[in-house]
């Protein structure tokens, strides 16, 4: 699979016709609107295109031990059929990649990373696993169709036949549809219920289309994604967390198994020890207008950070976002200003998630 162009491109170019431009990897921004789009995945079940995104098996003896040194996750206590978010550091503790590693078998793992960033990764992985480790990139194999909603885990039943209602919170198991065997998998990054859908790259067009003959589900383009993450202030690589940037001062210390050894470790205790000189923070803004990716963000007209990422919350009503400020200023209830050369906004920082009624963590509807 070319990877700056998804198996599904056609699919959303005859479904796209009237409407806004693609993105990356030939996916598009909207089908029908980002905020129509947003909402219906609040509401119902949207479908997402995630074969961009890249997948690799590892596997072979001590893999679990192997694997445990290179990501910031405890892998070797993860049960099997459980999935885990974490990360990949370089040595000054800055993040490569945020990941989720699923625990296929006791030495058998597949790590799902982000598009941009899989040839990073791959070698990131080649050079710290020993040889006797079986790493192999099968993202051009793998398609990944993500179905995003509270209704979606009783619309997988209706359309697919499966029941993932024994599926708790970041698990996943195999099952038969399709004629093959896939993995289903609860993770989610909407703040809805959701599920993970992996098949063969050749089965996409058609898990798509039988998702989408659903009255229930809508697709959804890559804005109403970035949307939907903001308002769970979820971070996204390239904004939030970089090369430069370590889990700590992104907030993410719960990702962070610091009683096991891994590639940074000493660094990230240090930084500790020391006390962060930067934090990520959470703004709302006190009208409709949103903030951007790279706005100042001043405190007493001196500049204390930047915007990392911001848009208009459809589900509240006004803007919000997320920037890096000087540790001193993080505390919920102060007071900024977000500005660029044309706009000037005034915000409040508050703690995190902006939005609290998903359905993320809810039973799923059995029939």
């Amino acid at each position: 699979m070319d990877t700056k162009k998804t198996p599904l491109f056609e699919e959303h170019r005859k479904l796209n016709a009237k409407f806004g431009p693609f993105g990356g990897w030939d996916m598009p921004i909207s089908y029908s609107g980002i905020i129509q789009e947003h909402n219906w995945t609040r509401n119902s079940a949207c479908v997402f295109d995630i074969c961009h995104m890249g997948e690799f098996i590892i596997s072979g003896p001590k893999t679990a031990e192997a694997l445990n040194k290179i990501v910031t996750m405890n892998v070797k206590k993860m049960p099997l059929e459980s999935c885990k978010y974490g990360f990949m550091l370089n040595e000054a503790g800055g993040v490569i990649d945020d990941l989720i590693v699923y625990k296929i078998e006791a030495d058998k793992f597949m790590m799902v990373v982000n598009a941009a960033t899989t040839d990073k990764d791959f070698a990131n992985l080649k050079e710290h696993l020993p040889q006797d480790v079986i790493l192999k990139n099968v993202s051009g194999e793998i398609a990944k169709i993500d179905l995003q909603g509270p209704l979606s885990g009783e619309i997988i039943k209706d359309v697919l036949s499966v029941d993932v209602s024994p599926l708790d919170y970041y698990t996943f198991s195999s099952y038969n549809f399709l004629g093959q065997e896939n993995i289903i998998s609860r993770t989610g990054y909407t703040g809805e219920l959701g599920f993970e859908i992996y098949v063969e790259a050749d089965k996409a067009v058609e898990l798509w289309s039988k998702l989408l003959k659903d009255e229930r589900v809508k697709p959804a383009g890559l804005g109403a994604r970035d949307t939907l993450r903001l308002e769970m202030s979820y971070p996204l690589y390239g904004h939030e967390l970089n090369d430069e940037t370590s889990p700590l001062e992104a907030g993410l210390k719960i990702f962070v198994d610091l009683e096991k050894d891994f590639i940074a470790k000493d660094i990230l205790l240090k930084k500790q020890r020391e006390g962060l000189k930067k934090r990520l923070v959470c703004f709302k803004v006190n009208s409709r207008r949103a903030p951007r990716n790279g706005y100042k963000i001043l405190k007493n007209n001196n500049e204390i950070g930047l915007v990392t990422s911001g848009s208009f919350s459809p589900s509240l009503g006004y803007g919000i976002g997320m920037g890096f400020v000087s540790s001193e200023y993080k505390e919920a209830g102060t007071m900024i200003t977000l500005t660029d050369s044309k706009a000037q906004l005034e915000a409040e920082i508050i703690k995190r998630p902006f939005y609290k009624n998903g359905s993320l963590r809810h039973p799923i509807t059995r029939k």
